[in-house]
């Protein structure tokens, strides 16, 4: 989304993960600083800030820090009519505590996140994982909520070893430094074992988010479920709805962010960067 002129990113808030060193929001945000700073050599960029450390300890308390103050903040110039959009692709714990700071905010605000396993059972995930009381927060509320879940994420978001390597090694710094982040992680968590046989894929998850504000999916509206502390979903009697992506049009995301990332690196003069990268 920074790479694309089309949209006014407000601003980027990092949160908490169990498999990242403590205090990991701090260390999710020093891996934003890298990115943005370093590899999209940005000198004016939108704010990056700290969000939480920690999950909620309930869903009546929220967790205040400048992350979730930005969000309440950034939000007062939107309405019902003119929502902004929370792109939430972790841990869900700074947008829940802005409702829970203030409970207007679902007037003025959307969500679309990247989160459970299908329809309709809802299921584990990872980023839910990270803080259920959180989601409990957010499907309680009353704020439109748009969920990209992980088995269309691994029907449609999947690359493999060699199709990444054709897709972004060849565009440009960011293409080469993408392709190397894709390496590390590959043999890290998908192939330690270093075969011959790169068939097995890993899948480009949250990028969900982005593909349905394009317009790139397909979706289906639902009644809204509750759900209950194993992240399974209590289909209760509700006025109240949630959209479910159900197809992603990767084929056109791909191809609209590479063009996207071209023309950035054209205009902006992008360089290699040996700075090391960031690795959970």
């Amino acid at each position: 989304m920074l790479v694309n002129p089309s949209y006014d990113v407000l601003g980027i808030v990092s949160t908490h993960a169990p498999t990242l060193p403590d205090p990991s929001a701090q260390y999710t945000y020093r891996v934003l600083v890298d990115l943005v700073e370093n590899r999209l050599n940005m000198i004016n960029h939108p704010p990056l800030l700290e969000g939480s450390n920690l999950p909620l300890a309930d869903d009546k308390t929220a967790r205040l820090n400048a992350g979730v103050d930005f969000i309440l903040r950034a939000s007062k110039r939107f309405s019902k009519t003119n929502r902004l959009t929370l792109l939430t692709i972790g841990a869900a714990t700074d947008v829940a505590s802005a409702i829970l700071q203030d409970p207007t905010i679902a007037d003025r605000i959307r969500i679309v996140a990247m989160a459970f396993k299908d329809w309709p059972e809802g299921g584990p995930e990872f980023n839910v994982a990270n803080d259920v009381k959180a989601w409990q927060v957010i499907l309680n509320s009353n704020v439109p909520i748009v969920v990209g879940c992980g088995d269309v994420c691994r029907a449609n978001l999947a690359l493999t070893f060699i199709g990444a390597k054709s897709l972004i090694r060849q565009h440009g710094p960011i293409g080469a430094w993408l392709w190397e982040e894709y390496q590390a992680w590959y043999y890290r968590f998908v192939k330690p074992l270093r075969k011959s046989d790169c068939s097995k894929p890993w899948i480009i998850w949250d990028t969900i988010t982005l593909a349905y504000v394009e317009g790139m999916t397909t979706q289906k509206a639902y009644p809204r479920p509750h759900l209950k502390d194993n992240m399974t979903f209590d289909h209760i009697k509700t006025d109240r709805t949630i959209t479910w992506i159900t197809e992603v049009d990767s084929k056109r995301m791909w191809a609209d962010f590479l063009q996207k990332l071209d023309t950035y690196q054209r205009s902006h003069e992008v360089k290699r960067t040996c700075a090391p990268p960031f690795l959970p």
